[in-house]
């Protein structure tokens, strides 16, 4: 079971002046992997980072207010930009080595490959007559 520190404001929507946080799906994908979908729009693959160090898997980046339209020219503006982190505990059977990360159509997703002894495994058992 993984470890995730509690934020009791990020639940409704209080975050730093500066800051917010991108919605973040993780799930098994059969035996193999699990994978980390978060969505991260008018990003570019620059503006992300990933790290994974002692089963932390770390993201961060900087979304950043388009410099087409100037600050004065917004009537209204409901979407988040600024700095963003995420901290994600990695269970012991995720192997840190073979971590890949893809940026596609706004939408990061990593994959974290499971080691080879952690999965599940079939044993024939012979039955003697």
């Amino acid at each position: 079971m993984a470890i995730v520190r509690w934020d009791p404001f990020r639940d409704f929507g209080f975050v730093a002046a500066n800051s917010w946080v991108p919605p973040v799906d993780i799930y098994q994908n059969g035996d193999h992997e699990l994978v980390l979908k978060a969505e991260l729009p008018d990003m570019t693959r620059e503006d992300i980072n990933i790290t994974v160090e002692n089963g932390t898997l770390t993201m961060s980046g900087e979304k950043k207010l388009s410099t087409e339209v100037k600050e004065e020219q917004f009537h209204h503006v409901e979407r988040r930009y600024g700095s963003f982190s995420r901290a994600f505990s990695l269970p012991q059977t995720v192997d840190p080595a073979k971590v890949s990360a893809e940026y596609k159509n706004g939408v990061l997703t990593v994959r974290l490959p499971l080691r080879e002894e952690s999965k599940p495994r079939s044993i024939k058992v012979d039955v003697a007559a």
